[in-house]
């Protein structure tokens, strides 16, 4: 039998109830234990990801309610860093009763992939010869393959109108003439500047409603809000000034200042990393390639550029990428704490979603220069990778073929290419 007072705050907030009842170790055990298991299942990138929470955790065991997860969704969305994990973080601190919570099922989620890429770098420098050159070229044209079908569908969403897809063109115009990790970010602050000029409705009011209405609470303190907020602003204010170049820095800056998920992250961490030397080109895309062959965040792929970067300087692989993880996915975190109690108030404001529509814009045109280069420009070296990198496309935009398996299919037609 519920306690009065437990029944009393589920109608007070019945869009955002803990079902059913259990003590804190409990619920943060099941959290664990329910996280674990998407982290291993949960292939196909942050859109699927968005799907296996839905079904598991409000459809079948109703950790809240649908119109709250819409509105935890819309907000992960707003933020920079990888929404889906930003949403299990989320959903982890509603079922888990606060931060310990959304720290366990962020581990949960992203422990199997993380763990997968880290061997899979360890192992990657011993393997020589025709057949692991042809393995790794095919790799890389999964990539192409995966990021063309990224910003088809995220050009469809983000652009549907001339001024967005005037300023998706003006940020690839941008880059094209200044190409850095700084220039990404510039031309996403632009985007977001005329977006709050050339992309607000006339639905505002309409909005403020909806927003009221859908009422959700996380469980984190103003207190602690602000800290978060703080620190997500210091570090990535102190870090240049006092570690530029260095693993926390390249990789909290990449998960601060992206939005867009975990194929947008492609084109900052290749500038700050290829680049500037601390890592070679084929080693970045395949590792980028072999990530779309693992469940959970792809994200993780920063746990094998962490292990590669470190490899490089001498240093531990193991603790390079547990370095490159932590810091990629914190910003996002700190930012989800930080806004999660102004968000009803922040959503609602016609400025800050028209920012947001332009920001996002911008970040479509970030991703089709990174499609060109560096993906087009060092894998697409033939006639007949053009016609593989368009038959992996059109298999996973016309037949929704999941992506691991068209990372098996390419790997064994790049070792069969290798040693023919």
């Amino acid at each position: 039998m519920s306690h009065p007072d437990e029944t009393a705050r589920r109608e007070r907030d019945p869009a955002t109830h803990v079902a059913p009842l259990a003590s804190d170790k409990a619920r943060r055990s099941e959290v664990l234990r329910t996280f674990l298991t998407l982290g291993l299942t949960s292939f196909g990138g942050p859109i699927a990801h968005l799907g296996y929470f839905h079904d598991e955790l409000v459809r079948r065991r109703g950790w809240l309610s649908d119109k709250a997860y819409a509105e935890l969704v819309a907000l992960c969305q707003f933020l920079p860093g990888p929404a889906s994990s930003q949403v299990g973080f989320a959903l982890g601190m509603v079922r888990g009763g606060g931060v310990m919570g959304g720290i366990l099922a962020w581990i949960g989620f992203t422990l199997p992939s993380a763990l997968a890429l880290l061997v899979l770098a360890l192992v990657a420098g011993s393997l020589e010869g025709p057949l692991a050159s042809g393995v790794i070229h095919g790799l890389k044209l999964v990539a192409v393959a995966v990021v063309a079908q990224a910003i088809w569908g995220m050009a469809r969403k983000l652009c549907p109108d001339f001024r967005r897809t005037c300023l998706a063109l003006l940020a690839m115009l941008g880059l094209a003439l200044a190409q850095s990790a700084w220039a990404q970010v510039g031309v996403i602050a632009m985007g977001a500047v005329l977006g709050s000029l050339l992309c607000r409705d006339d639905k505002a009011a309409s909005v403020r409603q909806q927003a009221r209405a859908a009422g959700l609470s996380l469980p984190v303190s103003t207190r602690l809000a602000r800290y978060c907020l703080v620190a997500f602003f210091v570090l990535l204010i102190g870090l240049p000034l006092v570690a530029s170049g260095s693993l926390v820095d390249i990789f909290y800056r990449a998960g601060a200042l992206v939005f867009g998920g975990g194929h947008v992250v492609l084109p900052l961490l290749e500038a700050s990393t290829v680049e500037t030397g601390q890592i070679a080109a084929d080693t970045f895309l395949t590792g980028y390639g072999a990530a779309q062959a693992v469940p959970g965040p792809l994200f993780t792929f920063a746990a094998w550029l962490g292990a590669g970067m470190a490899q490089v300087g001498g240093g531990s692989a193991l603790f390079g990428a547990v370095i490159a993880l932590l810091s990629i996915f914190l910003p996002g975190i700190l930012l989800l704490i930080g806004v999660a109690p102004l968000w009803g108030r922040l959503r609602a404001r016609a400025g800050a979603r028209a920012a947001l529509a332009g920001a996002n814009a911008a970040v479509v045109g970030v991703l089709g220069m990174a499609l060109y280069d560096p993906l087009w420009t060092t894998s697409v070296l033939s006639r007949t990778d053009l016609v593989i990198a368009l038959a992996a496309f059109i298999a996973l935009t016309r037949f929704s073929l999941a992506p691991w398996k068209l990372v098996l299919g390419m790997v064994i037609l790049g070792a069969v290419r290798g040693v023919i």
